[in-house]
């Protein structure tokens, strides 16, 4: 119960805590020494370049990397993203959608929250071994967005926009300093895990206020830009996207950790941290090709609150499920 409540609670204070700011700047109740975007901006930079590279270099540190099918793992993570997709745009054929619609009902069923959402409710449910994890599993989440999401949610524009080549957008993924801080992290964590070297004892401590405090960071900027409007209008759709993040991608994704044997693997770890994983809700990047491509963005950023805030429901359901494993 601790569990749940202090993920939960954090989750609702780094929302509330951004929107509220937002709302208080907006009607002018306050004024910071900084523009919201340059304060989300700062909150992004300090989590993602600083933070988050000191807890996954720990966290994978000490997991064992004996046994060859945690390769599979990220393989999985492909799979769930392009499942999702999948489900989603058959959703928006039978729910009759147009093209804009259609565009920004795929980015939600594909984009998902693994790294803020997942990688918080994994250190907190399953410790730095769960969290650890997570960075193995998403390891090539931003190589299918930019490669096959954002090419999918454009071919729905209703404008032309510029035509992007595969070169440049593979260009823009190897020098994004976001991704190579987060895939140069792992590498440093696998090979301080392979080396032989113990971790020192006082990294355990370092980790525990680390990978929540870059969680809040991150919850806290999505909670600066949250627009809750419009929620009414798009309910079927919202409950087509929940319907795929919460019950149809989970059941097909866990079928097939269960067929590798991942129960047996690292204490049954890599199971439960796929089932968490594939439960995630809607990412909010997954409001940026809506931005780009002028999709509906109104539709994306309902999914994206309706299906995060199913997560009161959600993450009791899945404390129970993995701890029946």
């Amino acid at each position: 119960m601790f569990k749940f409540l202090f993920t939960f609670g954090l989750i609702i204070f780094g929302l509330s805590l951004g929107y509220l700011i937002q709302r208080m700047v907006g009607a002018q109740i306050i004024r910071l020494p900084l523009s919201l975007d340059r304060l989300r901006r700062v909150l992004l930079k300090t989590a993602l370049l600083f933070i988050n590279p000191v807890t996954v270099v720990g966290a994978v540190w000490v997991i064992r990397l004996k046994d060859t099918r945690i390769l599979t793992l990220p393989f999985l993570g492909i799979c769930a993203i392009l499942l999702g997709g999948f489900l989603a745009l058959l959703a928006a054929k039978l729910l009759r959608l147009e093209r804009r619609q259609t565009g920004s009902l795929f980015t939600c069923g594909s984009f998902t929250n693994i790294g803020t959402m997942g990688g918080l409710v994994c250190y907190i449910f399953l410790g730095e071994i769960g969290f650890g994890l997570v960075s193995i599993y998403k390891l090539f989440e931003e190589f299918i967005y930019y490669t096959i999401g954002f090419p999918i949610a454009k071919l729905y524009s209703t404008e032309p926009g510029e035509k992007e080549s595969l070169p440049s957008r593979l260009k823009k993924l190897v020098t994004d300093i976001f991704i190579l801080v987060s895939f140069f992290s792992l590498v440093f964590g696998c090979l301080l895990n392979l080396s032989g070297v113990k971790r020192p004892e006082f990294y355990q401590t370092i980790n525990s206020i680390f990978i929540p405090l870059g969680a809040l960071f991150l919850i806290t900027s999505i909670g600066l830009v949250m627009k809750i409007s419009k929620i009414r209008e798009y309910l079927k759709e919202c409950f087509a996207v929940s319907a795929i993040k919460f019950i149809i991608v989970p059941t097909v994704i866990t079928s097939f950790a269960l067929m590798i044997d991942y129960q047996r693997i690292e204490g049954g770890f890599l199971l439960k941290v796929v089932i968490i994983l594939s439960s995630m809700p809607v990412a909010f990047n997954a409001l940026i090709p809506p931005s780009l491509y002028n999709l509906d963005l109104d539709l994306a950023n309902s999914c994206w609150l309706v299906s995060t805030s199913l997560l009161i429901f959600v993450l009791p359901a899945l404390y129970l499920v993995i701890h029946s494993f």
